[in-house]
């Protein structure tokens, strides 16, 4: 999903006119930054997103990665495809190790180096990478390798002791007192006694040092400060012996590589002024800004790399596709969300539904649709002929433990359909099977019915019973509602049935599901015993009705 579209307006003057005056937030950005290159008079725009590898990469990271790819594609077609872009996704990985993650193996093997960069602290996970900044950045690439993203990795460390930031650092030495002016007034009075935006690597222990400075020589370009060892120390801003505060490296490393456009989550909206200043002061422009929400986790709180609580990038794709993450991260970006399991059905269906509806609509809505975000230009895949809500309590019904039993269910409601015709059916039947094992199986409660539900169920039967061969999924449905009709508690009055009396309340169907699956609630109910089977369905009624089903709970 995160390949670049390749010029998806160019030469279709109805993308492009649509593009204009599109409300899907993309395009809102997207045309922000082609008026700031209108003004700056630059012939490339380099979009940002930051990363620091203090934990293991986590969904929010690939988050800002895919939102900017998104902002990116549009800017993209807003243009033609005539002004180059670049991504560039930057590891802060020389600063010191704070606090030891939760996640690692051996915290106490990690002690030593607390405070030290983040890419000298070894790699505690094993593998080939020998640092632990290395072990998560390449974690992070290949992950967005998978997803086939343009980007280019970047490196605090290499680009510290590279020399890349050297004219921008020394500029900092020149205008110290200027940085300190919009600092110090951010900052307690205890900390402005000892602050300085300067952090000297210690050349005895090797430890990020918080330090205020004796002295800074602007036109030598260092810094003096007591070491550890209590001896003054001088070192020159350059070459990576010293690094930034985050707050001004932030601002820094938009002026020195004359960013245009970076997204950050609303932790950092406060400070979104500090940084903007402090690009200016080292002679840049501060790029447009996205804020983001903050990722939840099941009980409310924020995700964190160091804590490892909500969803891993793995665990994600464990049970659904990359593409129904996509639509995750696209959906509402400035309202919080919680990333749980329990938000990835929901995910998967809706992403099929605007799969469909695709190709149905017309420009401006297609400009509208999550998809031709997702995927840059144009869905690959139309819909899908049973739902993801479908194929979950296909499982729960029949217990199947096997791709081949379902494709059995699937290719009677759908003939003609196999998992060779229908690869992306076949894929989405693979998660079913493991999101219902290890999220709905623990979690389904049979109840028995009462005597008003046994009259129901049994009058159901019946109906079912004198339906043609061969009857749909509509068919089904109107048999279902035929039954509750009658009963005073399933009648709503606020619904309209089709002789004028009340309509049927969502407390049958609830009843159906708790009865028959075990669950609180499922998709419409005539589709799914189309797709179960008539006969199959009165066999779950009589199970219901034997109380095999409430006593095998």
């Amino acid at each position: 999903m995160g390949v670049e579209s390749e010029a998806a307006g160019r030469n279709r003057p109805d993308i492009l006119e649509a593009a204009q005056t599109s409300q899907a937030w993309p395009f809102e950005e997207a045309r922000k930054i082609v008026a700031r290159l209108q003004r700056t008079g630059k012939r490339e725009a380099l979009f940002e997103t930051g990363y620091g590898p203090s934990g293991l990469p986590h969904i929010g990271t690939f988050g800002e990665v895919a939102r900017t790819t998104m902002v990116r594609n549009a800017f993209r077609i807003l243009t033609n495809d005539e002004i180059p872009t670049r991504l560039i996704c930057f590891s802060d990985d020389l600063d010191g190790m704070r606090k030891i993650p939760d996640s690692v193996p051996d915290r106490a093997a990690l002690e030593p180096y607390l405070q030290r960069p983040l890419s000298d602290v070894p790699n505690p996970f094993g593998g080939e990478e020998t640092t632990f900044a290395g072990h998560n950045n390449a974690m992070l690439r290949r992950f967005l390798d998978t997803f086939g993203f343009d980007y280019e990795f970047a490196s605090a460390t290499e680009y510290y002791r590279s020399g890349r930031f050297d004219t921008v650092l020394l500029r900092a030495a020149e205008r110290y007192d200027d940085i300190m002016g919009v600092m110090l007034p951010t900052l307690g009075p205890e900390r402005q006694a000892t602050y300085s935006p300067f952090l000297p690597i210690s050349p005895t222990t090797g430890r990020v040092l918080y330090v205020p400075m004796r002295h800074v020589d602007a036109k030598a370009g260092t810094i003096t400060f007591l070491d550890e060892d209590g001896m003054e120390t001088t070192l020159p801003v350059t070459g990576g012996q010293v690094k930034l505060q985050w707050k001004p490296d932030f601002g820094m490393r938009w002026a020195a590589l004359g960013v245009d456009f970076e997204m950050f989550g609303k932790d950092h909206q406060t400070n979104a002024v500090v940084y903007d200043r402090i690009c200016e002061i080292l002679g840049g422009e501060a790029p447009e800004h996205f804020v983001y929400e903050l990722f939840l986790d099941a009980e409310g709180a924020k995700i964190s790399k160091s804590k490892g609580n909500g969803l891993s990038i793995e665990e994600w794709l464990t049970y659904a596709s990359p593409e129904s993450l996509g639509l995750y991260m696209f959906n509402k970006p400035r309202a919080a969300k919680r990333l749980h399991f329990d938000v990835i059905p929901k995910a998967v269906e809706d992403y099929y539904a605007f799969a469909s509806a695709f190709e149905r609509q017309d420009t401006k809505s297609r400009l509208q649709n999550p998809t031709f975000h997702i995927h840059g230009g144009e869905p690959p895949v139309k819909g899908i002929p049973v739902s993801f809500a479908l194929l979950l309590n296909l499982v729960s019904a029949s217990n199947a433990s096997d791709p081949k039993t379902l494709w059995g269910f699937i290719s009677r409601y759908a003939p003609g359909v196999t998992a060779e015709t229908d690869p992306e059916l076949d894929r989405l039947v693979t998660y079913a099977l493991r999101y219902f094992e290890d999220f709905v199986r623990p979690t389904k409660r049979f109840r028995a019915p009462d005597e008003v539900e046994r009259a129901a169920l049994e009058d159901l039967d019946r109906r079912l019973a004198a339906l043609p061969e061969g009857a749909d999924a509509a068919a089904i449905q109107d048999a279902v509602l035929d039954a509750a009709r009658p009963i005073p508690r399933y009648q709503d009055e606020k619904k309209k049935g089709p002789d004028g009396g009340p309509g049927v309340s969502l407390e049958w169907f609830s009843a159906l599901y708790q009865i028959l699956i075990g669950q609180e609630r499922g998709p419409r109910f005539g589709s799914f015993a189309a797709l179960y089977g008539i006969d199959e369905t009165r066999r779950l009624i009589a199970d219901a009705l034997a109380g095999r089903l409430a006593s095998a709970a």
